[in-house]
């Protein structure tokens, strides 16, 4: 795409995907990041890895968080965060994203959540780490699960059932979050999304902020990334998943998706469906 770069600005910053063929709601990405700074954006599954080398500062759930070497990383689904390099030689870190479907079809558990992104305990991000690396060299299927298993197993400890506090503060918002859902695709206006909330534009906006700790619009924009994730997943051509999404053109969805998710799309597709 003319004016558009195909990688990263920095020779060292480095981004790259795989999805397991046979089993759903999995993600494996490791990265190098030295310069690139992650704009807000989200992944529909819980995000659990680990920092190898260098320092991660990322903002998450209305605070900011360090993840120094060593550390493990602990997302739940659906939350908007950043994430820039905090060491001058940037971060290397694994991360694997798991959607709740397949945490409950591995664990049989279900309602896992996170009450911290970072755990600093350096032999679990250790094992973490190992276990990641190993999935991107599973040779079969029964492999990569008995490995996803035991990554599952090694972060249970800090998992947590849903807290119900959280989930009746979230049920405020619940109608503004499906009707984004239901019309990422059209242009939205604040006076829109203050009727469905039935509230005036101002109180709303103010609500809104310091319950989700992101803007209306700073979650629509993660919302429309994310499927237009899924549909490059299925192999849509990126112009036809840029008009699916909201998106002005092709070269909108190029800089939104590389600033979010540090590959441009057409990358990001030739890496998950080379599998």
């Amino acid at each position: 795409m003319q004016g558009v770069p195909g990688q990263f600005d920095h020779p060292h910053d480095s981004a790259e995907f795989r999805l397991p063929a046979h089993r759903e709601g999995i993600e494996l990405y490791r990265a190098h990041i030295v310069r690139h700074a992650f704009e807000p954006h989200m992944h529909d599954g819980f995000g659990l890895g680990a920092i190898e080398t260098g320092a991660e500062r990322f903002r998450y759930r209305g605070a900011d968080h360090l993840a120094p070497p060593e550390s493990l990383v602990l997302m739940n689904p659906e939350e908007v965060h950043t994430g820039r390099a905090e060491t001058e030689g940037g971060w290397f870190y694994q991360m694997v994203y798991i959607d709740r479907t397949a945490v409950e079809t591995l664990t049989g558990e279900q309602a896992w959540w996170f009450t911290d992104a970072v755990r600093e305990d350096a032999a679990s991000a250790k094992r973490v780490t190992q276990l990641l690396s190993a999935l991107w060299q599973a040779p079969e299927p029964l492999a990569f699960d008995s490995l996803m298993f035991s990554l599952l197993q090694e972060v249970r400890r800090h998992a947590h059932v849903a807290d119900p506090a959280r989930n009746h503060a979230n049920a405020r918002f619940a109608p503004v979050i499906e009707y984004l859902r239901a019309h990422f695709a059209q242009r939205l206006t604040l006076d829109e999304l203050a009727t469905v909330a039935d509230l005036s534009p101002s109180h709303f906006l103010r609500q809104f902020q310091q319950q989700h700790h992101v803007t209306p619009q700073q979650l629509l924009m993660a919302m429309r990334l994310s499927e237009a994730k899924r549909l490059l997943t299925r192999g849509e051509a990126p112009a036809s998943v840029a008009a699916a999404t909201g998106l002005t053109d092709q070269a909108h969805l190029t800089r939104a998706f590389a600033h979010r998710y540090g590959v441009t799309p057409a990358r990001y597709q030739r890496q998950v469906l080379a599998r």
